[in-house]
């Protein structure tokens, strides 16, 4: 009887979330686990003849850099995840501190955070990224990339998430936590953390979205470093080489296929997730 009861409180995964896990997961897991089985440093020249065709020890061939195209992308999945997940729990744990306490705690500590926030809104991102890639031009560091997404990245969420605090704060559970003596801290972790928890789930999934795009898009356009196995990187040599025109269409259509289909999957989980958790408020 219990194990039926423990069955049916499970959550029934709609289509678009068991679509976009099974994508997410399946990159992830290769990506991570195959680098294992290569001794090889996928990102050194010269490594294997150039320009192979497809065959059992090259899936994917070589490039004209002399460098395996499978194992080039099999570890440009992999960075690119790492630099999107660090940049995405960068991002989430700022915004939902600052949003969160600002939104509560309110008065002067609240104007000086939205005067950060509206601060780092008004700047455009893309075209200082532009500007610190073209100084740094191939030395950009992922750790630099990845503190420079995170400082542009934060304000919109923060904003949102102060938004939903503002609403919060004045519901009357809240001041029934206050007259019971529970500290500012306490009641955002215990009282308004659990009604955010959903949206900084769906902005985590896509804020990783935006971190792997423009990061790739800095890459693609030779801002970012082209050394490192990245999605944006892989393409770059690509086009730089171009690999249509030379026999080696699979260089640029196997990155740009796994672009989509990461983006897919993310899209998917992101959506999916939401629509999981509204249909489960709608039945709560």
């Amino acid at each position: 009887m219990s194990a039926q009861i423990k069955r049916r409180k499970l959550p029934k995964l709609n289509a678009r979330l068991s679509i976009g896990l099974t994508i997410v997961i399946l990159l992830t897991v290769s990506s991570l686990i195959l680098p294992f089985f290569t001794s090889v440093n996928p990102a050194a020249q010269g490594t294997y003849l150039k320009n192979l065709p497809p065959s059992p020890k090259h899936p994917l061939g070589t490039n004209a850099l002399g460098q395996d195209i499978f194992w080039y992308l099999v570890f440009s999945v992999r960075n690119s995840l790492l630099l999107g997940v660090a940049v995405s729990i960068g991002i989430t744990a700022i915004s939902t501190f600052l949003g969160l306490s600002a939104g509560f705690i309110g008065g002067w500590y609240e104007r000086i955070v939205v005067v950060f926030m509206d601060t780092f809104i008004t700047i455009p991102v893309l075209p200082v990224l532009i500007v610190l890639g073209a100084i740094v031009r191939g030395n950009t560091s992922f750790v630099v990339v990845a503190a420079i997404l995170i400082v542009f990245g934060w304000a919109w969420n923060a904003r949102t998430v102060r938004s939903m605090a503002l609403s919060l704060r004045e519901r009357e559970f809240i001041n029934m936590a206050r007259f019971s003596g529970a500290g500012a801290l306490a009641i955002i972790a215990r009282e308004i953390f659990p009604y955010v928890y959903a949206y900084m789930v769906v902005n985590f999934i896509n804020t990783i979205l935006f971190a792997i795009n423009t990061e790739a898009a800095l890459a693609v356009i030779g801002l970012s470093n082209v050394v490192v196995p990245t999605l944006g990187s892989i393409i770059f040599w690509a086009l730089n080489y171009n690999a249509i025109m030379i026999g080696q269409p699979l260089w640029i259509i196997a990155p740009i296929v796994t672009t989509v289909l990461l983006f897919l999957g993310l899209f998917l989980t992101s959506t999916g997730y939401n629509e999981l958790f509204a249909e489960r408020r709608g039945v709560a």
